[in-house]
C-alpha cells in the first residue's frame, strides 16, 4: 500500500502526536471518499516502548483496528529497538539489564 509519513526520521524530532492526528484525520477523509486505504508511517522522535504504544493506540482510536498491521501501520524508528529489547528483558527477569547483557546496546 501507499504510505504517507511524518518525516525522514533523520531529524531529532518530527512523529508528534499533534501532528499524528491531523495525519490520520486526512488518511480517514480520503479512504471515506475515495474507499482508498493508505498507511502511516510515523518517523522521528519515537525511542521508547511507552512512544510506540501512544502511536498504536493513536492509529487504533482515530483509524480503526484494520489499521493495526504492517500493510498500513509501520514505526519508522531505528531507535526504538534497543528500548523494547531492555524492556522485554525485565519481563522475563524481573529486572532491568546492564548494557553488556542486551545484544543491540
Amino acid at each position: 500500500s501507499d504510505f504517507i509519513k511524518t518525516s525522514t526520521g533523520k531529524e531529532g524530532v518530527n512523529a508528534t502526536i499533534p501532528v499524528g492526528i491531523v495525519m490520520c484525520r486526512a488518511i480517514r477523509d480520503y479512504w471515506e471518499k475515495t474507499g482508498y486505504k493508505v498507511g502511516f508511517k510515523p518517523a522521528g522522535g519515537i525511542r521508547t516502548a511507552k512512544d510506540a504504544c501512544t502511536w498504536l493506540f493513536l492509529i487504533k482510536e482515530e483509524l480503526d483496528d484494520s489499521w493495526l498491521n504492517n500493510n498500513y501501520f509501520r514505526i519508522g524508528a531505528s531507535g526504538l529497538l534497543t528500548d523494547i529489547e531492555r524492556q522485554l528483558f525485565h519481563y522475563t527477569t524481573g529486572r532491568y539489564a546492564a548494557t553488556h547483557e542486551l545484544a543491540m546496546s
